[in-house]
């Protein structure tokens, strides 16, 4: 199958240059071995089930044998064996090279005590998701946010996306081993995936026995409370009710990590800017998938089913929206935040780049009232920031799902933009 090019490949031959190792961290499936295996000159797969215990006896043995080869050598789920991350740094010291390996990992080490070296200024970190619409080739990228960011915005037509195609493509995510495929069997990849996670990843992320059952409860759960600020406590009631037998605080939080750990769930922090009111910001965390896909094949739905609830859809698309802006935001050297106050003010995302420029983004499904809706909040917090203290918004934008064109509204300024027309 033909290598479709991923935004993080600028982003790991650029870190190649700056450093020794390039740690490549993301979900499994998002094709983190693929990208790297572009720039890889060698590699060694630590869980190739014909060599997996050789491996491990020579990392206890002879560790610098696995790091022979030509660079960048690539050593796929290095966590497998945590004494490569210490020999990794001692041989990237001894070369005084950077560019000498890349590791892949699907999980966090359970440990970070277990690691003798914090990494700094030997390793750096590129973060994979599921692919972007851009990268699926279901956004035709006619119109870039560093454009935007440069107020070099113009008029741009977007790929024609049907309500019913968004659905689908919810439902689809980002996995890039259902490109090309039947929808069916594209659809099939998310449940594949939310198995995968209930019966062993779980588990085998810590070696903590978790039950399945409890695991795809709290994947619903999580799935009901996408792109809102519940509390941990919120989402303990949900699991609870009607429990005979409820699981302790303790326990939803194991859960909770572990999924996190295996980079399945990816909150929102929020952003605190200085404001010339006093509104109180509301810090919770948004709660997110890594990918939308997984919320559906959790609650089992399927395109059709979004097409009768719009308000679930809603939620749904802005998971997708979040997935693309935090892939576009890493090529900006930028993060994604949201914004509440204690005033019911919210704002969905603010992207904001490391040289302290940021950009506002409320995200809608589309349609007059939505998109008017949008601008007015977006307006609102505009004016309540103090440009005294700190820039003032490089761009208000309302990302829509349907749409045909990307324009500027003459009224206020607002910039709306289909996702399907949005690339970095």
């Amino acid at each position: 199958m033909e290598y479709r090019k991923r935004i993080a490949d600028e982003l790991l031959e650029l870190q190649l240059e700056a450093a020794g190792i390039v740690l490549i961290e993301g979900p499994k499936w998002c094709g983190k071995t693929t990208t790297a295996l572009q720039q890889a000159k060698s590699v060694i797969f630590m869980d190739n089930p014909e060599r997996k215990t050789d491996y491990l006896q020579l990392a206890e043995t002879d560790i610098y044998k696995l790091l022979d080869g030509t660079t960048p050598r690539l050593v796929d789920e290095w966590q497998k064996a945590l004494s490569i991350w210490d020999a990794c740094r001692f041989v990237v010291d001894r070369r005084g090279e950077d560019g000498q390996f890349i590791l892949t990992g699907s999980a966090q080490p359970i440990d970070q005590s277990l690691l003798g070296h914090t990494g700094t200024g030997r390793v750096a970190w590129v973060r994979m998701r599921p692919m972007s619409l851009y990268e699926s080739g279901d956004s035709n990228g006619a119109l870039s946010l560093r454009q935007i960011f440069n107020h070099e915005f113009k008029a741009e037509e977007s790929k024609s996306l049907s309500l019913s195609d968004l659905c689908y493509l919810i439902c689809r995510g980002g996995w890039p081993k259902c490109i090309g495929k039947s929808p069916r069997a594209a659809l099939q990849q998310a449940y594949n995936y939310v198995d995968a996670v209930a019966t062993r990843e779980i588990t085998e992320v810590d070696f903590i026995d978790r039950s399945e059952t409890n695991t795809r409860k709290l994947l619903r759960s999580y799935a009901r409370h996408q792109a809102t600020q519940a509390t941990n406590g919120t989402i303990a009631a949900d699991l609870n009710a009607n429990e005979d037998k409820p699981l302790s605080d303790k326990t939803i939080l194991s859960y909770l990590n572990a999924l996190r750990k295996i980079f399945v769930i990816e909150d929102m922090e929020a952003w605190n800017p200085n404001l010339r009111s006093k509104a109180a910001i509301r810090t919770t965390n948004t709660r997110y998938f890594v990918d939308p896909s997984i919320a559906t094949a959790s609650l089992g739905l399927g395109p059709n089913d979004l097409m009768k609830d719009l308000n679930t859809l809603g939620l749904f698309f802005e998971t997708m929206a979040v997935r693309d802006l935090r892939v576009y935001a890493d090529a900006l050297d930028g993060t994604i935040y949201h914004y509440r106050d204690n005033n019911g003010l919210e704002c969905d995302s603010v992207l904001h780049l490391r040289n302290g420029h940021y950009g506002l983004i409320e995200i809608k499904l589309g349609g007059e009232t939505l998109i008017e809706e949008g601008a007015k909040n977006l307006t609102l917090l505009a004016k309540k920031i103090d440009t005294n203290k700190m820039y003032a918004p490089s761009f208000l934008m309302v990302l829509t799902g349907v749409g045909q064109y990307a324009y500027q509204r003459k009224e206020d300024g607002v910039y709306v933009v289909p996702i399907s027309c949005l690339k970095p």
